[in-house]
């Protein structure tokens, strides 16, 4: 019997496409935290306007780099969420993706919001690396 990966093994392929990126790009992020969770909530999708909790594999929480002062006081980490249930859904669907590559994909995504990029910013810059 073939048991799905855990949110562990998601995590570890997280940390190890993290790890794998240029030092400098790492730097340049900061201390975003990486938390791998089952599924986004039902407020979470509700404030996304999303229903099917299968379409959401990532989410950015923070302030973007773009919007950060000096004079802000204190401010919650910045924190990618990496939805281990979406992403193995969407792992067998393409089948045409190794889940490594597709972890890393959704992680590198969601640090481009950190970096203040919109998703048509970032789909219009993988396309162009085509």
């Amino acid at each position: 019997m073939v048991l799905a990966p855990s949110l562990d093994d998601i995590e570890r392929l997280a940390q190890e496409a993290w790890s794998e990126l240029p030092q400098s790009f790492r730097a340049l992020a900061g201390d975003v935290l990486i938390r791998v969770e089952e599924l986004a909530d039902d407020e979470i999708l509700a404030d996304l306007g999303i229903e099917d909790p299968f379409e959401l594999t990532g989410l950015y929480s923070g302030v973007d780099l773009t919007q950060r002062s000096i004079m802000d006081s204190a401010r919650q980490p910045a924190i990618v969420f990496l939805y281990r249930r979406a992403i193995l859904d969407e792992w067998i669907d393409r089948g045409d993706v190794s889940l490594r590559d597709l972890v890393a994909h959704v992680l590198v995504h969601e640090v481009g919001h950190h970096f203040g990029l919109s998703d048509e910013h970032m789909d219009a810059l993988l396309e162009q690396s085509d």
